[in-house]
């Protein structure tokens, strides 16, 4: 099969077309011939070399596919060989075909074209799994998203908003603003020329926001602890700001903060089925009427990884870019 490698850590020009074979498929496991795949930040930090493939994964980037269930033993779990399905899987999407965990599949929403499909699962897996189960957010809740054009951000705004929370949301441009509104965010703050912490404030009237969805880290992480509202929660699921932060942990006692965070990739399948079983349950419904819609900003063939992985180093897409097979 056709598959794009990771030659050796460094720029999107690392990766190349190479012939593989198939792979093999472990119990509990079917295989996809790839229609489409995501392209997501942990796959640029893998390729240079800052996010360690688990023990066991795929050596080929790409963590969500979508395309036609071609061989495994599907036993009971509902799928049938020909069957087409979008899937998170640990590694491998760059590729013609891929194994994914039956457990991990999921039905192509109705109305939604493979491709669509395929820009899912990394992001509602993590969005869900942070905002929803780690960080506990409520149905009369506050979200802030930094990065809200981002893919994860996309996702979080669309569920959260429509889920009935309010959402605040970060971007760097004021089109990138707009966007967020538009996608339900009730108010997007322009970082490069607003300081976020001040606005969501003065926004809220003082009380500040319950839960913040963050993938910056670093010289953030003061201001966030300052703009939560008492019992309130920050998540991490990036540091692309850095690994350090001065924190006054005053603040974190006296209004009983949380802070927390997560990586998905390495966690069991287990883990990553049960949230699978609460995204069919709780949002492919929002998808299929139309409340939640996917937000591809550029797809390209697969041998052009390297150019996908190079648009999206420059931070100017607001959703998802994305591979076909």
């Amino acid at each position: 099969m056709l598959a794009m490698e990771i030659t050796t850590p460094g720029g999107p020009e690392v990766l190349q077309a190479c012939e593989r074979p198939r792979p093999s498929l472990k119990p509990g496991q079917v295989l996809i011939k790839v229609h489409a795949a995501g392209i997501n930040r942990p796959d640029l930090l893998q390729r240079i070399g800052k996010y360690p493939v688990p023990e066991g994964a795929s050596d080929l980037p790409g963590l969500e596919v979508a395309g036609e269930i071609v061989a495994g033993q599907p036993g009971d779990s509902g799928w049938r060989l020909g069957d087409q399905v979008c899937a998170l899987v640990q590694g491998g999407g760059y590729a013609q075909y891929c194994a994914a965990d039956i457990d991990l599949c999921l039905p192509i929403p109705r109305g939604l074209s493979m491709l669509e499909a395929a820009s899912l699962p990394e992001t509602y897996f993590t969005v869900w799994s942070n905002v929803y189960d780690r960080a506990a957010l409520g149905p009369a809740e506050t979200l802030l998203v930094q990065g809200g054009t981002s893919g994860i951000g996309v996702a979080a705004i669309q569920l959260a908003a429509a889920l009935g929370n309010r959402v605040f949301a970060t971007a760097g441009s004021e089109e990138k603003c707009r966007a967020c509104e538009a996608l339900g965010a009730d108010r997007a703050i322009n970082y490069r020329n607003q300081d976020f912490a001040a606005v969501i404030k003065e926004t809220t009237h003082g009380r500040g926001v319950d839960v913040i969805l963050d993938m910056v880290g670093g010289d953030y992480v003061q201001r966030e602890i300052g703009c939560l509202a008492d019992d309130g929660r920050l998540v991490f699921i990036a540091l692309l700001g850095g690994g350090k932060a001065e924190v006054n942990f005053g603040h974190v006692l006296r209004r009983r903060l949380t802070i927390t965070g997560s990586t998905l990739r390495p966690r069991s399948v287990e883990f990553k089925a049960a949230i699978a079983r609460k995204l069919r349950e709780r949002v492919w419904p929002l998808i299929e009427d139309g409340m939640i819609k996917p937000v591809i900003y550029r797809t390209f063939p697969m041998h052009e990884a390297a150019q996908a992985h190079a648009l999206m180093e420059t931070s100017a897409h607001v959703g998802k870019v994305m591979l076909l097979a």
